[in-house]
């Protein structure tokens, strides 16, 4: 069960989203509203092909006798950049906090030395994940964040109303996205540019053409991101009709999903691997 639902998240929302994302590539004449299109689909693509990946890893694991950790705890329901790097890519974050981190002293040290600790570690997970300057840029950007973070007292983090901590993380996170995503530093320029000082139109036909064509998948991607669904299994599952309709419906659901996405895997060529070079 766990695999097929890692083999869905790849293979029905993370290929779909990467379809836009290559049309965005291609597309000659961008609008505002066609870069910021880009920036949330690939923030969602990302999540489901990495997360998906490690739903696999468990699940072959488990078929095997071993027990992996979880690798992703919906990161976008976070309000915060020190609680996002907590829910995502957790085996690498805690790998850099065991072998780097903590040997540098942690937080335990003076507050130059713990600022030079953090960038340290966020410049080399910048480099980790390719010799290349917008992967630096986008380290040392998470590092700025966590510093400020850091740096505000916990009195106006408790008055801030959840709902302003959250859209600041989504804002900050597909920023860091797009500077990860840009084809070299220029190119994360230039997206960045697109959004933030358009030049040309808002919109366009075309560009309204992709937004109703993706508006599900984009439902679908923003609602499987949050814990919503696993809650509403939970408390079905509570009442004693509803535990029988959950043990009946998830063998069928499961198989279903593996036909849908073997019947998918036949008839396309697309199946793109974002973390292959990492």
């Amino acid at each position: 069960m766990r695999f097929t639902i890692g083999l869905s998240k790849k293979v029905l929302i993370a290929n779909s989203l990467g379809s836009l994302c290559e049309i965005f590539r291609a597309e000659g004449d961008k609008t505002t509203l066609f870069f910021w299109m880009n920036a949330v689909a690939f923030a969602l693509q990302i999540y489901y092909d990495f997360s998906g990946y490690s739903d696999m890893a468990i699940g072959l694991g488990r078929m095997l006798g071993f027990g992996f950790p979880e690798n992703f705890r919906y990161p976008y329901i976070s309000k915060s950049v020190t609680e996002f790097w907590r829910r995502w890519h957790i085996s690498l974050g805690s790998w850099f906090r065991d072998y780097v981190y903590i040997p540098m002293g942690g937080n335990r040290v003076s507050k130059p030395r713990f600022f030079l600790n953090i960038l340290t570690v966020w410049f080399l997970t910048g480099f980790w994940h390719g010799a290349d300057w917008n992967f630096i840029i986008w380290g040392l950007y998470f590092a700025a964040l966590l510093l400020l973070e850091k740096s505000i007292p916990q009195r106006i983090k408790d008055k801030t109303p959840s709902f302003i901590s959250h859209i600041y993380l989504i804002f900050a996170v597909i920023i860091g996205f797009v500077i990860f995503n840009g084809n070299g530093i220029s190119g994360a320029i230039a997206d960045l540019r697109g959004m933030f000082l358009p030049v040309g139109s808002f919109s366009s036909v075309q560009t309204a053409y992709y937004l109703r064509s993706y508006s599900v998948l984009f439902a679908v991607g923003i609602f499987g991101s949050t814990p919503a669904l696993r809650i509403a299994a939970e408390r079905l599952s509570r009442s004693k009709k509803g535990a029988i309709f959950a043990d009946i419906a998830k063998p069928i659901l499961i198989l279903l999903l593996l036909t849908v996405c073997a019947a998918y895997l036949v008839d396309s060529s697309y199946n793109p691997f974002l973390y292959f070079r990492f």
